[in-house]
């Protein structure tokens, strides 16, 4: 176990061959349960996932698109304190990212005064000019934030990047915890675990308190999905039944008379706030992609004159651009007259001369990312890539130096992992889900995602990566 807690990255379960104390109560655990019983509980939680029916979708590989994320049994662990600094900094991070949202499609004073580029907001293919000079119910652009962390030592917290548009992998975060207390009983007899499913309960919350102004009783919710062929569709579909809400495709809603309608048997029901699941561009035919099949025409014009809530407004995206990111501590600064809790990765913009020097002659050492990428793809993981695949990359940088963002390669924390030899430690992130309406809240926990292969720092499922169940320690 020595070597295993003197690695080069910080471990989140052992100090210098110690259990730290949040794990205090896991390691009897770890070294008590043989390999035959770890074996037949991974296959008990395989079998969980598959029978509830959580896949996500990968496709243009081969094969069954439909595929189990892998869930690793080890919990990760974070104490009250811990808890307490990120859920500080993470509320922090939504309030100010709201702040500018509402202020670059209103007057943008953040441009004005000099603070961030205006090419980098106006010129975003995110950028939605079709909402400018709206102003969302309480000012809301962004509803659900997800706010990817990485953790590099005992103390010390990253914002490798903010989701402001439609972030998924909220239902993992809910299932790894119930298959957790199935399978695993006693841990959450002997450890006080602060509960993470008044998720579903506080997302409802949250949308209905962003009700449009002509709503007048209790409002109508449903959540906008693309269809079963989309890779969340079962989140869709699981948050909707959680919240006791609809779950509706483009073709089950209509507008008319400046509301937005759902078909049902019993005839047309008026809706007053969607939480879309569709990205911007296929919201509405009329103003964004004619082509769009997903969406309901008409929708934009309701929304505009107030007819019906988006959750998260079109044009959010603008504030989770990797490009944008950079700026974030300073519109905390700028909106709020607050330091920023938590810090940024350091990142070099490629549109920078001076930056882009930097990167090209450093690629070997650092990750580079695609502006508007996502789900581990487009991005140069440098001190894991071949000779061919950096060159390739030189190439496509020069080609087009706005598209890229470069950061350093971070020693990401580590935590135990079931591995067939045993238990080894493997790289992780963490997602929480911040709800921003009528207040700011979050539940005490989020995704864990953590990188199966041995050394391997991309968590993303797409890439191989798993889930964990994540545990804050109740005091």
């Amino acid at each position: 176990m020595n070597a295993f807690a003197m690695t080069e990255y910080f471990n989140e379960m052992f100090d210098g061959g110690k259990v730290r104390q949040p794990y205090g109560g896991l390691d009897g655990w770890m070294r008590d349960m043989p390999a035959e019983l770890r074996a037949m509980k991974q296959a008990e939680a395989e079998a969980l996932f598959r029978r509830i029916g959580i896949t996500f979708a990968v496709y243009g590989e081969g094969g069954d698109p439909d595929r189990l994320i892998p869930f690793d049994m080890f919990p990760r662990v974070f104490t009250q304190t811990e808890w307490r600094k990120l859920e500080r900094g993470i509320k922090q991070r939504a309030r100010a990212l709201n702040a500018f949202l509402l202020d670059v499609y209103g007057r943008g004073e953040i441009v004005r005064a000099g603070r961030i580029p205006a090419r980098l907001v106006y010129q975003n293919e995110a950028y939605e000019r079709a909402v400018s000079g709206f102003i969302p119910p309480r000012g809301i652009y962004s509803h659900i934030v997800g706010i990817d962390l990485v953790r590099t030592g005992p103390d010390q917290f990253y914002v490798l990047e903010d989701n402001c548009r439609t972030p998924s992998g909220v239902s993992y975060m809910l299932e790894n915890r119930e298959i957790m207390m199935r399978m695993f009983p006693q841990l959450f007899r002997e450890n006080r675990i602060e509960p993470v499913d008044g998720y579903p309960d506080a997302l409802r919350r949250t949308l209905a308190s962003v009700a449009p102004a002509k709503c007048d009783r209790e409002p109508t919710i449903a959540i906008l999905t693309p269809g079963h062929f989309n890779s969340a569709y079962y989140e869709h579909s699981f948050l909707a039944d959680l919240m006791g809400v609809e779950l509706v495709e483009g073709a089950d809603l209509f507008c008319e008379g400046g509301f937005c309608w759902m078909r049902t048997t019993e005839g047309p029901k008026k809706l007053d706030v969607i939480y879309r699941r569709i990205d911007d561009a296929f919201i509405d035919p009329l103003c964004f992609r004619p082509d769009s099949m997903l969406g309901v025409p008409g929708l934009m014009d309701v929304y505009r004159s107030g007819g019906v809530t988006i959750c998260s407004a079109p044009g959010a995206g603008v504030a989770d651009d990797k490009a944008i990111y950079t700026f974030v501590p300073e519109m905390v600064r700028f909106y709020l007259g607050e330091e920023p809790l938590l810090e940024n990765v350091p990142t070099w913009q490629c549109a920078k001369p001076d930056d882009l020097k930097y990167v090209l002659d450093h690629l070997p050492e650092l990750v580079v990312k695609e502006v508007h990428g996502s789900g581990g793809y487009g991005m140069l993981v440098g001190p894991k890539a071949t000779k061919e695949q950096i060159e390739t990359f030189r190439i496509k940088i020069k080609e087009n130096p706005v598209n890229y963002i470069a950061q350093p390669t971070l020693a990401l924390s580590t935590t135990p992992t079931f591995v067939e030899e045993g238990v080894a430690p493997r790289h992780v992130d963490l997602r929480p889900y911040c709800l921003v309406g009528e207040k700011v809240e979050l539940v005490p926990g989020g995704l864990t995602r953590v990188a199966l292969t041995e050394g391997s720092l991309v968590v993303n499922s797409s890439q191989g990566g798993g889930v964990k169940d994540t545990w804050v320690l109740a005091e």
